[in-house]
This record gives C-alpha cells, sequence and structure tokens, in this order.
C-alpha cells in the first residue's frame, strides 16, 4: 500500500491479535499517509463478531437456534417437532448455518431425529460445509447416522472413559473431560473449536444442551423462532434450566433484532 502510493487509509477496527494490534497503521502514518481508525468500528465489530470472540476469549461466539410455539413448546411430548415453524424461518436458518464455522448438536438430537447439519441453499452451492460438531458423552451416535455421511466434516466430543465403537474408530474425535454433573465440560469443548480456527458456533440441539450453554454464560445469543401455534401443556419445553429462588436471579435478555419471517417472528436476543 505504501508503494501504490495511497495517500489515505480509512480503516474500521483495528486488528485483535496482541502482536499486530495497531504496527500496519503506525507504517501507515510513518511513511506519511494518513490514517483514519473507527468509521462504523462498531458495525465492523459486528461483522467479525466470531473472530474477536476468538482471539479475545479463546472461544468461538455462540449462537442458539431455536424454534418454539406461542406457549414456549419446542416439541410434542413424543419428541415430534417438525415442523413447528414455516418454510420461509426454515430457510432462513439454512442462511444462518451458512454463515457459521460449525453447527453444534448432541447425540441426544442425533438419535432422535437424526439430522444431517448441512447447509442446504440453492444459492450457495459452493459454500463451505460447516465442521458438524457432536456432543457425544457415551459415544451413542449409531451407525448410519447423517452426521456420519461424509457430506460435510464431523468430530465427535466425548468423554474420555467412553468406549470407541467399530463405526466410529475413523470418526474425528476429541476427549474432552466431564463436568461436575456428569456431562462434557462445555469450555473445553468451544475451546477445541477455537484453537481449530471456528469463529462462530450454531446451536441446533435439544433442550439440556442449549439451557446448559445459557446456564454457564456460555450462549452468546438466541436465535428464537416463534411461530403462531400452539402445542399445550404436555409439550416439550424450549430449555432446561436450574430452578431459580427468586425473579431477582432470572436470566436476563435484550432485543438486538425481531423481524418477520413469513407467518413466524424471529428473536435475536443476547444476554443483559
Amino acid at each position: 500500500m505504501i508503494a501504490a502510493g495511497v495517500g489515505r487509509v480509512v480503516v474500521a477496527h483495528e486488528d485483535p491479535f496482541d502482536q499486530v494490534d495497531g504496527a500496519g497503521i503506525e507504517k501507515l502514518r510513518a511513511a506519511g499517509i494518513g490514517v483514519q481508525v473507527g468509521l462504523m468500528r462498531d458495525a465492523a465489530h459486528e461483522l467479525n463478531i466470531g473472530f474477536f470472540s476468538r482471539i479475545q476469549r479463546a472461544r468461538p461466539w455462540v449462537r442458539v437456534k431455536l424454534a418454539m410455539s406461542l406457549d414456549g413448546r419446542t416439541a410434542l411430548a413424543d419428541g415430534t417437532s417438525k415442523w413447528i415453524t414455516g418454510e420461509a424461518a426454515r430457510a432462513d436458518v439454512q442462511r444462518w448455518r451458512a454463515r457459521s464455522s460449525a453447527i453444534l448438536s448432541a447425540s441426544g438430537t442425533v438419535l432422535a431425529d437424526d439430522p444431517q447439519l448441512t447447509v442446504r441453499l440453492p444459492d450457495a452451492p459452493g459454500c463451505v460445509p460447516p465442521l458438524r460438531a457432536i456432543v457425544d458423552t457415551a459415544l451413542r451416535t449409531p451407525a448410519g447416522a447423517r452426521v456420519l455421511d461424509g457430506t460435510a466434516p464431523t468430530l465427535v466430543f466425548h468423554a474420555p472413559d467412553a468406549h470407541v465403537p467399530a463405526h466410529l474408530a475413523d470418526v474425528a474425535r476429541v476427549a474432552v473431560r466431564r463436568d461436575d454433573h456428569g456431562g462434557l465440560e462445555l469450555r473445553a469443548v468451544l475451546y477445541e473449536l477455537a484453537r481449530r480456527d471456528v469463529n462462530e458456533v450454531h446451536v441446533e440441539a435439544g433442550p439440556v444442551l442449549c439451557g446448559a450453554l445459557l446456564a454457564a454464560g456460555l450462549a452468546d445469543e438466541l436465535l428464537v423462532y416463534v411461530a403462531p401455534v400452539l402445542l399445550g401443556s404436555s409439550g416439550r419445553p424450549m430449555l432446561t434450566l436450574p430452578p431459580l429462588d427468586d425473579m431477582a436471579s432470572r436470566w436476563r435478555l435484550h432485543t438486538v433484532d425481531r423481524r418477520q419471517v413469513g407467518d413466524d417472528m424471529r428473536l435475536q436476543l443476547r444476554p443483559a
């Protein structure tokens, strides 16, 4: 840029890497080039929020996708959940998948729904498939599961003492220590994903994993699709969270964005 004779440079945001933060800007200024820093800084940070999270916090930005009825249910009592939301909302979810580096789910969801966890957008055939990351403490993912179909890379997280079945012997796996409740230490899962250069994690899982991420302070954002339907009191809840002793302890969220997507409402929420 210096050799090209550029007279003025506008920088939205400094590089968060400590090794290079501001160094390039100072070189430009030393060469007599005018540098303006900070134009649309917030927008630039938002656009690259996963990158900043990985560099500054050593973990990806975690976005939890949820779809629920007006009465807060995500499935019928027998687990049936297809389809609560409409076609437009489901297409919108594909675009959120496409911008993510990894799609995180759990073995319970794999067993119940056999999801493929890939990006299916007709206008983005060349999209690099996100990593499919499965939290599977006891390695219950069955042979023939679609997350093992080879259409996208898959990484399975499991407990160190889990027996490895033959059909998972050649699947990429990472052993992660257990937490105090016997599940996997989710911070360690996210740290490993960050170590693999994952910037944004899109979570599509059941109420246990989604609730655990929120309760541990690891859910940076909730993407909630609210459908104009009612599933009744026997339906399954959106999140499994520990009980509260008083209202002062409730989880507070603020709305980043709300918009209509087909017949459904999409809420983008972040912990306050």
